[in-house]
């Protein structure tokens, strides 16, 4: 059976942190019912048209915990899964209490995901984050005593604030937990535009020194027993994400509520972008696409190897004309390219220079 994603976006929060650029509002939890029904209507329409199962499902924001766990699990009940799906939901941790991971963990969520950023107390503040230093303790506590045996936790590297020893410190703190997170995801910050941190240029990261805590974590990670998977996250062997690997795969997978982004049949396509719109067009009966993008068979191809690129996996060696002008960014090895561990921030770099040949086999 091929695998198939489902990824929900809830687009609540109590606090829009500093750097954040996402579809997200702090001043919409009024409309969380109604939001709640609305999805479960778009989910039926899909099935209806002939949406797959789901193998993985991933409920995403915003603050999938700011909706009430009932209206959660009402719309993962209308989403038809396999048997071994894998559900993952991600978390505050200021709404991590063993309560409601249990009542997740009992009601068919498999997986969670929680926004730890860092353990030091002025990184935090800069990021806007409201959680205590203690938070990655409690977390770890309440996931595992309600029954997770996979679940991730995220940081941010770059914070102005933060210096190399506070990194290491990040890192540790999570490692040295009586059960560390089998999966991490670390993040590199940007100043987005249009946030408090975009607006501030006093603020904005500094390159060589995001490269370096980039680098720190990966010497530490790979040292404790993690494998790298792709440029922002590492796991232990059998704790990889599943609905990442999909996306990473190129593949095919549905995203409903406002602001979702699909890929299916060789269309990229996108809902609209506020709740309140995305609630009256569904209660209308109408389609709630804002817009999509029909990919020819070289945008196809070009993606495929772009995100591949960015995981373990890599690429054929035939994938590029040429390799001289990045040799120093990435490793060759069995006829794949894979990025070295400097090539991972700069990315983007190498994957510029992917042979764009639509109808090439060596893309596909």
């Amino acid at each position: 059976m091929s695998e198939f994603g489902v990824y929900v976006h809830i687009p609540f929060c109590a606090h829009r942190c500093d750097y954040c650029a996402f579809a997200t509002y702090a001043d919409r939890d009024h409309l969380m019912s109604d939001y709640a029904a609305a999805v479960v209507t778009e989910i039926e329409r899909n099935v209806a048209a002939g949406q797959p199962l789901a193998t993985s499902v991933f409920f995403g924001g915003g603050t999938p915990s700011r909706l009430p766990a009932d209206d959660l699990l009402r719309i993962l009940d209308a989403i038809p899964r396999t048997d071994d799906a894998e559900v993952t939901v991600e978390c505050n941790p200021e709404d991590a209490s063993l309560e409601r991971l249990t009542y997740y963990r009992r009601h068919g969520v498999t997986r969670m995901s929680f926004g730890i950023q860092s353990t030091r107390p002025a990184v935090l503040a800069d990021l806007g984050r409201r959680h205590g230093t203690l938070a990655h303790e409690e977390v770890a506590r309440a996931v595992t005593d309600a029954g997770f045996a996979t679940w991730n936790m995220d940081l941010i590297v770059g914070s102005r604030a933060e210096s190399l020893e506070d990194v290491a410190t990040s890192v540790s703190d999570l490692l040295d937990l009586p059960t560390p997170p089998p999966h991490l995801s670390v993040y590199a910050l940007t100043a987005e535009p249009g946030t408090p941190l975009g607006g501030d240029a006093s603020r904005h990261p500094d390159e060589d020194a995001t490269a370096d805590a980039y680098d720190l974590v990966g010497v530490l990670l790979e040292g404790a027993g993690y494998e790298w998977e792709e440029i922002s996250n590492w796991a232990r062997p059998g704790h990889e994400c599943r609905h990442n690997h999909l996306y990473w795969n190129h593949g095919e997978y549905a995203g409903v509520g406002s602001a979702a982004h699909s890929h299916r049949d060789g269309v990229r396509y996108w809902n609209v972008r506020t709740p309140d719109r995305y609630i009256a067009m569904i209660a209308k009966g109408e389609s709630p696409r804002g817009g999509e993008e029909v990919l020819d068979e070289a945008t196809k191809a070009f993606e495929r190897n772009s995100l591949a690129l960015r995981t373990r996996v890599g690429v054929p060696l035939e994938a590029f004309d040429s390799l001289s002008e990045i040799a120093h960014l990435v490793d060759v090895r069995d006829g794949r390219v894979t990025l070295a561990a400097n090539g991972r921030l700069v990315a983007n770099q190498v994957i510029v220079r992917l042979r764009s040949a639509g109808d090439d086999d060596t893309l596909r």
